[in-house]
């Protein structure tokens, strides 16, 4: 299975620009095998791209815009399903692919980790006077461990706020990229209507 993503490698539009290499620094990062398909300089992968899009996913205009994401034949989604997948953690489904070994076991061991650590802290608590020299060892890498897991939790969160942030922007940069779509097809009906009414005066 081939992850195909359709780009537009001469688009004036930065926000297109920067849809496109979020996407493709993503994929990159999971280390997911992807072949980047020009729609601006082949017609066929322009044409191709435009009738493999489901009618229900295409905008009010009918043309939809990169990048838009296939797994070979089968369509996956456009760059704001892609960023719902990439929150939710669910790329890998969102691409109809199978995750890697352990990428789904790392959030069970940290909610399986901090259950035991309570129950050893409970038992610690429990035995009182009886702990000796290792339990106070012990105690000490615990309170390491969790010093650690704050730190990844603060970490974790600020990303969570970055990417908040990142996806206002990127709504703001998308509304922007409708008006510059709307004016656009607004220019050329104008350029039609007046090459119509130039061939009817020439007739």
């Amino acid at each position: 299975m081939v992850i195909k993503v359709f780009l537009a490698s001469s688009s004036g539009s930065t926000a297109i620009k920067k849809k496109q290499q979020d996407v493709v620094g993503f994929l990159e990062a999971l280390k997911v095998d992807y072949t980047e398909l020009d729609i601006a300089c082949n017609e066929d992968n322009r044409l191709w791209m435009r009738q493999n899009v489901p009618k229900d996913k295409k905008p009010a205009n009918g043309i939809p815009l990169p990048p838009q994401i296939f797994n070979e034949d089968s369509y996956c989604g456009d760059y704001e399903t892609f960023f719902d997948a990439k929150e939710d953690n669910s790329v890998f489904a969102f691409l109809g692919l199978p995750p890697p070994p352990g990428s789904k076991e790392v959030p069970v061991e940290e909610q399986n980790g901090h259950s035991h650590r309570e129950e050893e802290e409970e038992e610690e608590e429990g035995e009182g006077g009886e702990a000796d020299d290792e339990a106070t060892a012990g105690d000490e890498a615990l309170a390491e461990e969790e010093e650690e897991e704050v730190e990844e939790t603060d970490e974790q969160a600020r990303e969570g706020e970055e990417e908040d942030e990142e996806q206002v922007y990127c709504l703001q940069e998308e509304e922007d990229l409708q008006s510059e779509e709307e004016e656009e097809l607004r220019q050329l009906e104008e350029e039609e209507e007046a090459e119509a009414q130039e061939e009817e005066e020439a007739e």
